[in-house]
């Protein structure tokens, strides 16, 4: 059995678990931290495929000019790409949460229908 094979399944559960959340329930609230859950578990599977190179950081001591071929080095690019990744998801979240909280003085219960109910005949604006 593979080592890496139950954290995959873990991580495919996380991914499962949030594209759910996102699908089953109709809270606005529900549906983004159902996207958080998933984007955490997209994140999780780069960074275990991203590991599988290696576990050395490709650093090497000043003076030496060649590293030893048979280290197993880890790849510094995907690690800068998810880093990247959670700084946007963090971003987008903390946007869609704001959208959010906005929407709920229109609608307390934050009801998917019944904000489509309220786009297609808006309220009269107030004086």
């Amino acid at each position: 059995m593979h080592p890496y094979a139950v954290l995959e399944a873990l991580v495919l559960a996380t991914v499962l678990i949030g594209l759910v959340a996102l699908l089953r329930h109709r809270n606005l609230w529900m549906k983004v931290l159902g996207m958080d859950v998933m984007g955490t578990g997209v994140i999780a599977l780069f960074v275990l495929v991203a590991a599988r190179g290696g576990l050395r950081t490709p650093i090497l001591p000043p003076g030496s000019l060649l590293a030893d071929p048979a280290q197993r080095w880890a790849d510094p690019i995907p690690q800068a790409v998810i880093l990247t990744a959670i700084v946007i998801g963090f971003s987008v979240q903390a946007l869609l949460l704001v959208a959010t909280t906005r929407l709920a003085r229109l609608d307390p219960s934050l009801d998917v229908e019944s904000l489509d109910a309220l786009a297609a005949d808006p309220p009269a604006p107030r004086p």
